[in-house]
Parts: structure tokens; C-alpha cells; sequence
């Protein structure tokens, strides 16, 4: 027996090796607790409340059509000046010096070329404003212009469309008259009607 034992000493010291060198799985150590259970009477662990529930979602409102917003309008630009003509049934009116009213006795002719403007409503209209020689250039245009919006708001008073109607003013530029004197300036005070169909 003794040489038996003696056999399996040279194999115990590699056996022992190797189980060293494999060694076992470990494992994650477990923990177990157990509630431990209060005592007849005696107060538990204080409850926690359940947080409360989330409020509700606010009603989305149904989604609509995307709105395509137009391009703007683009007012259509006035006829150019040169595009206009003199027409016979249309006369001018004269001003007062530094005067952008209308006469009574001019508001006659006015009616006279609405009730033409009314009957031709295929023509567009440009009134020139024009003033004498007397002030500056600056200061007849401004004249020159109140006298072709005063002779405008008159006709659209008469029933003629204002989206017709195209002012320009030449203040003292373009006289008919040349001569120094008031005969010759008081033409020259004037609103003066052209016309070009549509």
C-alpha cells in the first residue's frame, strides 16, 4: 500500500496545478434581504405615496391645410406721358394765380368732360398740371401737381373712375404762352386732358 502511494505522489503536485490553474467560475455574489415583518401593532416603514399621474396631453387642434400665401398685387405702372393724346371733346381749365381751385365757371367744362370720361370708359386719362412763369421751379411743380389732384378729386366726384386718371405736373415748363404779362399767364395756369384707350 505504501507503494501505491508513492505512485500517485509525482501526479498529485500537477493535479493540484492544474485545478490552481482553471480554477472555478465565480459567480456574482448574491444578497438576499427579507422584509422583516413589523410586530403586531407596531407602526410599519412609513408608505411612500405613488407619484401622481402625469397630466393629460393638451388636445392638439387638427392640423390644417397649409395656407399658400399669393404673391402680392403689383399695381400695374401708369402709362408713360407720351403714350397720350390730345382729344378735341376734352378742354382745359384755368387756375387763379397761385391757386389750385376750381372755379365756378371751369366746373362747367369739368362737367362737360366727365359726362365724355363717363361716356368713353375704354379711355384713360392724364391731367397736366401747369402754372405761369412766376416762382420757382420747385415751388410750381407742388402748385403745378395740387392743381392736377384738385381737377382729379372733381371728375371722381362726377362718377369718373379714379384708377383712370394719371397727374403729372410740368409746374412752368411747358407754357403756351411766352409773353411776359398776365393775358399771357393766366393760359398758362392750366389743367389740360389727354387721352390714350385702353
Amino acid at each position: 500500500m505504501v507503494h501505491r502511494g508513492r505512485q500517485f505522489l509525482p501526479i498529485f503536485p500537477v493535479l493540484v496545478l492544474a485545478l490552481f490553474l482553471l480554477g472555478c467560475p465565480k459567480r456574482p455574489p448574491t444578497i438576499t434581504t427579507t422584509a422583516a415583518t413589523p410586530a403586531a401593532g407596531a407602526p410599519g416603514p412609513a408608505a411612500i405615496p405613488a407619484p401622481p399621474p402625469p397630466p393629460p396631453a393638451p388636445a392638439t387642434p387638427p392640423a390644417e391645410a397649409p395656407v399658400v400665401a399669393e404673391p402680392p398685387q403689383v399695381a400695374a405702372a401708369p402709362p408713360a406721358p407720351r403714350e397720350f393724346t390730345a382729344i378735341d371733346a376734352l378742354k382745359d381749365i384755368h387756375f387763379d394765380f397761385d391757386k389750385s381751385d376750381v372755379r365756378p365757371g371751369d366746373a362747367t367744362i369739368l362737367d362737360a368732360n366727365a359726362a365724355w370720361m363717363k361716356d368713353n370708359p375704354d379711355y384713360l386719362i392724364l391731367v397736366e398740371g401747369h402754372c405761369d412763369e412766376r416762382g420757382t421751379n420747385e415751388y410750381n411743380l407742388a402748385l403745378g401737381e395740387r392743381r392736377a389732384k384738385a381737377t382729379m378729386s372733381y371728375l371722381v366726384s362726377q362718377g369718373v373712375q379714379a384708377d383712370r386718371i394719371t397727374l403729372i405736373s410740368y409746374g412752368k415748363e411747358r407754357p403756351l404762352c411766352p409773353e411776359k404779362n398776365e393775358q399771357c399767364w393766366s393760359k398758362n395756369r392750366r389743367a389740360h386732358f389727354l387721352a390714350k384707350g385702353r
